[in-house]
Parts: C-alpha cells; structure tokens; sequence
C-alpha cells in the first residue's frame, strides 16, 4: 500500500472564523481522531497537502502524519476519512484523519484492472465486467494497491470468481469467493 508523509501543526482556535483565518493564511484546518486518542484540532499547509493529495488520489494508502506542538513532534499512521472542498473553487476546505494501527486486520475496498483480450471473445463471446473492486482484509501495508486480472485464458462461456484472485499473504477476501469478477458469454468453440 502507499505511503505518504504529511506534516500538521496542532491548533488551539476552534469554530468557523478561525477556520477561514486559517484559510486565508494558505493553511488547511484538519481533526485528528481514533479509538486510542483523543480528538486533535490540526492545521495543514494548504498548498503540499494538495500536492499529496494528487499523489494518492482514490487510491488506498497510509498516511505518516506527523503532528508538532510545544512538546515536539509524533508520528501518527492515518488513513484520510474525508475530505471537504469548495464545490465551485475546488479548494480544499477541511480533513478528518484516522489513526489506525499498522498490526491490527482493516478491511479496504481494492480496484480490480483487467489486463488482456479473451480467447472467447475472438471466437465471438462478450466480455462481461460484474465487479470494479473487491473487499479485502489484512494489515494495511499487506493490502495491494490494485489486483490485476489476466483475462485472455478466459474461453468462450467461461468465468473467473473473486475466490480465483491472486491474494498476496495475509490478505484475504472478505465475502462473496463465488461472485463472478469476470465473464466471457457466448461464443462458438
């Protein structure tokens, strides 16, 4: 899974005016939150955040936020639970971050990608695409960022499950290892 490091500074001033002073400073104010912490008012420079936020855009990935205040500097591991943007200038408005831990099972939506031209669709078939991601649980650095799908054995009226996947060790699916990823229907032999 992908990693990005992001660095916050701990705020005192809470409320809506001094969110938009924050704004208007070219910082993003944030909350830090999880079962093991109390919640934390952040604030972000707006313009790496942003940055960051490109480089992982709707992929799956761990954040290492790392949180200043008077007594120094901790690491947190973070996933981004959402994030709000100004629906007409598309800036980036607010986040709420949080902490997971690195040892304990998460489960993560993963994007499925198709790769190849079926047998079964030369012979006529149709390639039917059932599902574009898949539920999958372990650590969160065990997670893949995507799971590649090689569909040109696929024959004609042929099939490939959730259950035939290529899971990498310590990951496994959370449900539905009958469910059809994939199909080829029709075609002549």
């Amino acid at each position: 899974m992908l990693q990005v490091d992001i660095a916050a500074n701990k705020r005192d001033d809470c409320g809506k005016g001094a969110a938009r002073s924050l704004r208007r400073a070219g910082r993003t104010p944030a909350v830090l939150y999880g079962p093991k912490i109390n919640p934390q008012a952040l604030s972000l420079d707006t313009h790496s955040f942003t940055k960051a936020l490109f480089s992982i855009h709707r992929r799956n990935s761990v954040i290492n936020l790392e949180v200043a205040d008077e007594q120094g500097k901790v690491v947190h591991h973070v996933i981004t639970r959402e994030i709000q943007t100004d629906p007409i200038a598309d800036n980036v408005l607010h986040a709420d971050f949080y902490v997971i831990s690195l040892d304990e099972p998460l489960v993560f939506q993963v994007p499925l990608r198709y790769r190849g031209k079926a047998k079964g669709v030369d012979m006529g078939g149709e390639l039917v695409i059932s599902l574009e991601k898949v539920a999958l649980k372990g650590k969160a650095l065990d997670i893949p960022d995507e799971i590649v799908i090689d569909v040109s054995p696929l024959g004609p009226n042929s099939q490939r499950t959730c259950g035939e996947l290529p899971l990498p060790a310590g990951v496994e699916l959370v449900a539905g290892a009958d469910k059809v990823c994939v199909a080829v229907v029709g075609g002549t032999e």
